[in-house]
Order: C-alpha cells, then structure tokens, then sequence
C-alpha cells in the first residue's frame, strides 16, 4: 500500500469501514497541529480553552490531519497537574471541536483524562510515557481508540538530567516495537510510533535517532516526529538563547527531513508553514 494508514474501532472523521474496523489513510507525509491549554508550555503556554479552540478551528483549516489537546505541559521540568485541572482545561476544547471534522487526539500521561477525552469526542490518544501504565492501554481497547507510543527517559520534571544509553537507537526503536506489539495483542486498534525528540535525550542522542529514521519507518506502523521549537533546533542553528516562536524555520528543516526518510506524521505548530514546505517538497521528488 501506498501512504499511510491508522486503524480505529468506531467510526471516526474521513475513515473508511472495512469489516469490523475503520481505517484512515493519507498518501503522503501529514501534520498534527500543536493545541495546548497550558499556562506553562516552553513555546505558547498561556492559552486558555476559549483561545486554544480558536487556535485549533485555524489549524484544522491550515491543514492538520490531527488536532493534539494538551492540558499538562511536558517541557523539560515541568511539575505534574491534577486530574482535575487537566481534565478543565481539555474536555471544553475537545467538545467544542465535536462535528468539525478533524481528528481529536489528547496529550495526556493519565487515564483518567484519555478515558474522559475520549467519551467527550477525542479519537486517539497520544502518550508521551509510552503506555507504561497498563491502564492506559485498556482505556484505548476499551473505546477502539488508536495509541501515540513515545519513548520517554524519565519522567518530564527530570528527563533531562543526564540521560543515558548504551545504544540509544537499539534502546529507543526496541522499546516502541515492544510497546506497539503489546498494546496491538491488548486490543488497541492501531498505534504510532514516535522516538521522542527532545525527551530524555541529549542532542547526540537525537540526532542518532533522527538519522537512523529509516531503521524505524520500513516497520509496519507509522511513525510520528514531534521536534518543533525545541531547544536543540536552537543549538543546532547556533542560536541557543533565540525565543521559541523563532524556530519555525529550523523546525521544517528538520520535520523535512524526517518526511523524506518516511515519516508519516509530523507534530508541529507552524501547520501552514509545514503545509507548504511538503508540498514544495513533494513537487520536487514528483
């Protein structure tokens, strides 16, 4: 099969029924819009629900294949949230976005909140631990929602003091084969893939993974590369201290090379700047 495709167990925007499942497909490389509802996000904390569900009706008219909810933030040493808090500042922005068409995915560590998300209209569950909590994988099972498996050292408060590997790519593309198998034999309908950028890694580390890309792609479940605005982008531009919202450019370097060595997803917050550098890209490669 040509492109990419992602398995749901109930009928979710743009999919198809084959069977007792419903499938999503996209022929080239798509994006999942950044929708945060956070005060403390490192690049655009500080959006309530109100202005997050404007920010996510733009994305989704931009271009994004998937809209992601985030109501903890996950910047290195970012504290954890309450159950409560989460919940308030994502179930709004998901109901809101009931009917638009676009597909719902919630950021979020707990099962508390997926299984809320998802009752509330979310389709997908992205989870930066890696379902490392078994309840996590019996939440998507239980609703036919696909999982968003990241590899994460550590937790967000510490994952960038020293991380360590003895292979990292070894480590890293073992572990989210491992949790892919697992949670498919569990009865979640689809997963994927995501080597988690930025997330217990030092630069080296993710420059390995990004290189070895290839590796993880020719595998049989998609994967997704999330490095927008990240610091490194700023290391590697050779402006470390340079704000945030300054690294789009630096981001669609990086996501375009990550499209061209088979990636399916790209997580990003600049849609429409992403939208446009693929597209290019695509005419280029015909």
């Amino acid at each position: 099969m040509d492109g990419f495709e992602l398995c749901f167990g109930r009928p979710v925007p743009g999919a198809l029924r084959e069977g007792g499942v419903w499938m999503v497909r996209w022929s080239t490389c798509g994006l999942m819009g950044i929708v945060n509802v956070t005060p403390d996000s490192f690049s655009d904390g500080g959006r309530g629900p109100a202005a997050a569900l404007d920010h996510a009706r733009q994305l989704h008219a931009e271009g994004a294949l998937i809209l992601d909810i985030g109501g903890e933030s996950t910047r290195p040493g970012a504290e954890p949230v309450s159950t409560e808090t989460e919940l308030d500042r994502v179930l709004p922005v998901i109901r809101g976005l009931c009917g638009s068409g676009a597909l719902i995915s919630v950021d979020t560590m707990k099962p508390e909140v997926a299984a809320a998300a998802l009752d509330a209209g979310a389709h997908l569950v992205n989870d930066v631990s890696g379902l490392r909590d078994p309840r996590m994988v019996q939440v998507c099972a239980e609703h036919g929602a696909p999982a968003l498996l990241m590899h994460m050292q550590g937790t967000p408060r510490i994952m960038h003091h020293n991380p360590h590997y003895d292979d990292v790519v070894a480590e890293v593309f073992g572990f989210l084969r491992t949790g892919a198998a697992r949670a498919l034999a569990a009865g979640v309908p689809g997963v994927l893939l995501d080597p988690g950028i930025g997330f217990g890694k030092t630069l080296e580390h993710n420059l390995a993974l990004l290189r070895a890309l290839p590796e993880l792609t020719a595998g049989p479940w998609p994967v997704l590369i999330g490095a927008s605005r990240k610091r490194m982008l700023g290391v590697l531009s050779g402006e470390p201290d340079a704000p945030a919202d300054t690294r789009d450019a630096a981001s669609l370097a990086l996501h375009l090379h990550s499209a061209r060595r088979g990636a399916a997803l790209l997580r990003v917050h600049d849609v429409l700047g992403h939208r446009r550098g693929l597209r290019v890209q695509e005419a280029l490669e015909g």
